[in-house]
């Protein structure tokens, strides 16, 4: 989730699920999980929250097409493996300043610490303009669970076969497939067949 931070968020009106793709912190506090960003004030999300505090975040990992030709057996169809975690949990808005200035702090501190002090730096006015435009919200998680395919049903000359196939790529999701499968004990280690 760390890795990669850019999640889904989705909730549940009255017309069906609603969707809003955004970046979050993950907090660990007390045995327990917590989700925290923001949305747009122009985004009806928050209101969702507000409206039903029940809600499902789901975080992407790497993932990969899969090619047939790696498997021994010519009849193979083509699939995809993946890394996923679903976050199950009750939304709850930010209703103070102070709690939306650590929520920043901290999404400023993950992914861009050098801008904390170009954003103290801005004059107060508009600080306190780009905060009315937003709404803060905490996600504490209720369940969690990982969803990984990463080819465990297949033999591990197969498996070996897909780590090869993917390991070399440029895009790092789909390098992502292989190092986890590595992780994990799939394919042929030195020594096995």
């Amino acid at each position: 989730m760390r890795a990669n931070p850019f999640a889904i968020l989705i909730s549940t009106i009255q017309d069906g699920p609603f969707a809003t793709h955004l970046p979050l912190f993950v907090r660990e506090s007390e045995e327990k999980l917590v989700l925290r960003g923001h949305v747009a004030k122009a985004n009806p999300h928050w209101q969702y929250l507000e409206q039903q505090p029940q809600c499902l975040t789901i975080f992407h990992g790497a993932h990969s097409y899969i090619s047939p030709t790696n498997y021994t057996a010519r009849e193979s169809v083509p699939t995809w493996n993946y890394a996923a975690v679903h976050l199950y949990g009750n939304a709850r808005l930010m209703s103070t300043q102070e709690d939306l200035m650590t929520m920043l702090h901290e999404l400023m501190n993950t992914f861009e610490p050098a801008y904390r002090q170009q954003w103290e730096d801005l004059g107060e006015k508009y600080r306190e303009n780009m905060l009315r435009q937003i709404v803060g919200f905490e996600i504490e998680v209720t369940k969690l669970e990982g969803k990984f395919k990463l080819s465990q049903n297949r033999t591990r000359q197969d498996q070996s076969n897909v780590i090869a196939s993917l390991e070399k790529a440029q895009d790092t999701a789909v390098a992502g497939v292989s190092r986890l499968m590595k992780e994990q004990g799939l394919g042929v280690k030195k020594g096995s067949e």
